[in-house]
Formats: C-alpha cells, structure tokens, sequence
C-alpha cells in the first residue's frame, strides 16, 4: 500500500473508540464516509485491503469488512475483483456533497455478504458463526493423496489436466455419484446427474432454469441467508415458511400456494441450516402431495449429507426425482477448495442444466472431479466422515456445556454441525460488539427472510468451543449488551 493511501486509513480511522455506543465498523464507515464526500478521498483511491486495515487500526477483519460493506451500500465503493475497494464516483454522490454536506452513515448489521467475506478473513478459533468445518479437522493427506493418484494413473488420467472437462461432468465421478445416492436411497443413473462448480452453482443454475424475475419461491424461515441474498438480487419474490422441528408448516405452505402460486420450494431436509431439523416421513409424504396438487418443484440442497445417517428421509428418495431436483457437494465434508458439487433430476431437466452450465462456465474441472470420484470409489471419503462424526459429536456436546452455562440455550434438539440457540439479547447487537472483539458471529436475523430481530444465533460445533468466547457473551448478557 502506498503512502498516500496509508495516510488516508490512518486519517479515515482516527477517533475509534470501543467505549462508544457506535459500533466501531460504523464508526470506521462513517470516517471514510465523511472523507470521501469531502473529496479528501478522490474516485479511484484505493482504500487498504481488509488485513491491511484490520492490522493498522487493531480492529478485526470483520469490522473492516462490515464498514466497506456499508459504503458499498452507500454507493461510495465499488467493489474490483481480485483488485479490492475503491471510491465511486457517482452523480448522486456528487450531489449530495453539494447540497446536503457529509451523509450520516445508518447502522448496518452483519448481513449475508458480510457473513460471507468474513468467513474468507476468517480465524476458525474466533468464528463460532462460521459455515464450515475448520481446516484441522480435514483430511489433507487423503486430499493430497488422491489427487497424486489421478495423476499417476496413467497418460489417460494425466490428460485431465491438459483438456476441458465433460459438459456434464468426469464420468467416473457420475458413476461414483449414483452408488452414493443409491446409499441415500435415491436412484438416479449417471446420465441424471451433471456437476457443478459447488452446491451454490447448482442453485444458480436451477434459478435461471426455472424461474424468472418477479416468481414467488417458497424459503424455509429460518434458512439459509446466502440462498435469500442470491434469490432475491435474481428478482425473486420469498414466501417464509416456518421450519419445524419436524419440517416445514404445511397450513402455512398451504396458504401461501393458494395466494401466490409459487414456481419452487428450496429447502434442506436432513441436518437444515441453521436449527439441525430433519424432515419427518409423515411431513416429507404431505408435502410431496401439496407440491403434486399445486405444481411446484422442489429443489432438495442435502449439503450436509455425510454428516447425516444415510437413512434420514430424503424427498428425492420418497419422490423418485420426478417433482424433487437434488443438489449436493463436497466443501462441508472433503474441503471447501475443491468446488466439486452435482445436481440430480431427470433426464429433461439434467439436459437443460448441462446447456445452461455450458453457457456459464463451459465445464468443470475433470482432475478434481476425478480426485472426487477417487475418494467415493475407494471409501477414503465415508471413514473420514466417520471420523469427523466422532469429533463432532464430541465438540458438540462441549459447546453446549459452554453456552448453557453462558446463560444459552438449545432451542432446537442438538444434531450435525450447527446449533440454534437462544441467546437472551439482541443478537445483532452481540455480533457488533463480539466483531470489535475479533468474533465472527452469525446473529440469527441472517437466516430470516425478512431480517427478523431476535435473540437467537446459530453456531458451529467445531469452532465454538473457546470458553473465552462464551465467557465474553456472559458478560454481554449481564451488562445488557
């Protein structure tokens, strides 16, 4: 970073202050807010990257994340990929210097790109909010060992490296694929399975399949807070549908398909983030009967499927993937660099996919698919889920020792990675002053469809078993926040 723009940060931050009521991401927005409006801050100025700014002002990578998010919000930066953070210019920021003078800047909670950006930024032994399994407890060496293998297997599979890849995916990993879901009790052929960069690249490619702007979705409430951000920046219209312990409330659902029609059903049925739910039997057989009597599809994200009993209900397995499209990957259990996930459905709608993948990605990549299908074919992949189940159930029952003690509960039966608790404060709130404190914490307003306020918070099992950070939540609590 140059000298002018370090002298921009530290003139842009000085002033913060932990005792103030102000949370210092928005203390930290404001500051640059004010700069940039007062033209101190020219368009085209680059603004530190994020660790650079956290290491200089001694503020986490989270607070500096909400703070840019904020002025992105603003219109004040824009955002250049694998560049970083510079000053807009913009008409309507020039008018607003003009006539009205520096701009306060709102107070802005962690929302769903934060939560993203932060879990990049991420320290796994400060994020009790974060997505995905830490790093220690992955296999590396299966990981290095299976990509070794592919290619040492022979100039065929050495090849992998040097060409596109199949447009519906590596052979050998669809086969691999379909033995799996055979496991789960959903049969698909290979040819009913095309992959996907990641389990997010398949929900993007079945939204532009199968809606357009201005369609009603039905959403589980709470969800999955990047699945509302992605749904509604598509143009999609949300319908919430409370999520029980046992599934979604079908009197609700039932209400909502008789005002709106709605084109899908997006939802998790087995381990569902954020509250660990799996679906019934009785509640998976009446909702396949709603979806048949309204025509709608229904889009099954099973991200957390080794983290599961192979026998937990699956509408795919119930429906025989004729109304249901089933979506999986590999980052919550192999590891999150390989972006290697699939969708299941039928042959017209696998045809449809492999046309609109091709079109936005031309294909994926064959040597880490192959690596994949090495990992199913050989069985590395199920005892290492095996191994992590252990552990997990291990960090579960810890963490849940540490929050009841910090004054926390368990507002839904504890099961797989996350825990849904309730805190008894204002959890926006909390992941303000925990980000001043260097904690990645996921408030449960994020899961929400409508940014509901609460008190809830959804944490990982693996990452939140530092008691230092519940005994910090102890005193949030009793100071009132």
């Amino acid at each position: 970073m140059n000298t002018n723009t370090s002298g921009m940060a530290m003139a842009a931050t000085q002033g913060l202050s932990r005792q103030s009521a102000t949370p210092l991401a928005q203390q930290l927005a404001a500051r640059y807010a004010e700069r940039i409006q007062q033209r101190l801050m020219l368009p085209g100025s680059r603004l530190p990257s994020v660790r650079d700014c956290a290491r200089q002002h001694g503020v986490s990578p989270y607070t500096v994340v909400a703070a840019y998010d904020q002025l992105l919000a603003q219109g004040l930066l824009e955002a250049r990929k694998q560049r970083g953070f510079f000053v807009r210019e913009t008409l309507a920021s020039t008018q607003r210097v003009s006539r009205a003078g520096p701009q306060p800047v709102s107070t802005a909670p962690v929302d769903a790109s934060a939560l993203i950006r932060g879990m990049f930024q991420a320290d796994a032994k400060r994020a009790p909010g974060l997505g995905t399994l830490p790093a220690e407890w992955l296999d590396l060496p299966m990981i290095q060992s299976a990509m070794r293998k592919v290619l040492n297997e022979g100039s065929a599979s050495a090849q992998l490296a040097l060409h596109y890849g199949e447009p519906a995916g590596d052979a050998r990993l669809r086969e691999a694929l379909a033995a799996r879901m055979s496991d789960l009790g959903i049969a698909a052929a290979p040819e009913q399975i095309v992959s996907t960069v990641g389990a997010t690249h398949a929900l993007d490619l079945l939204t532009r399949s199968l809606l357009q702007p201005g369609d009603a979705v039905l959403v589980d409430a709470p969800g999955w807070a990047i699945e509302f951000a992605r749904l509604s920046q598509a143009g999609m219209r949300l319908l919430p549908v409370p999520r029980g312990a046992d599934g979604p409330d079908l009197e609700v659902m039932a209400q909502l398909v008789a005002q709106h029609a709605p084109k899908l059903y997006v939802t998790v049925s087995v381990l569902h983030n954020p509250t660990g739910n799996t679906l019934s039997l009785a509640k998976a057989h009446q909702l396949l009967k709603l979806a048949e009597s309204a025509d709608f599809q229904i889009v099954e994200d099973d991200t957390y499927a080794f983290l599961a009993p192979n026998h937990a209900p699956r509408l795919s397995a119930l429906d025989g993937l004729r109304r249901t499209i089933y979506v999986s990957g590999f980052s919550k259990i192999l590891t999150p660099a390989w972006r290697v996930g699939y969708v299941a459905a039928s042959p017209a709608r696998i045809a449809t996919l492999t046309q609109l993948k091709l079109l936005s990605t031309l294909t994926t990549s064959p040597l880490l698919e192959r690596a994949v299908a090495h990992c199913l074919e050989k069985g590395l992949l199920r005892r290492h889920a095996e191994r992590v189940l252990t552990r997990l159930d291990a960090a579960r029952q810890r963490s849940l020792r540490l929050a009841e003690a910090a004054g926390c509960h368990s507002v839904t039966p504890p099961a797989g990675l996350f825990g849904w608790l309730d805190t008894g404060m204002d959890t926006e709130k909390l992941a303000q002053q925990m980000m001043n404190e260097n904690w990645l914490v996921a408030p449960g307003a994020l899961f929400s469809p409508t940014r509901r306020p609460g008190t809830l918070m959804r944490i990982n099992y693996a990452t939140a078993q530092d008691a230092h950070f519940w005994k910090l939540l102890e005193h949030c609590r009793k100071s009132g926040g």
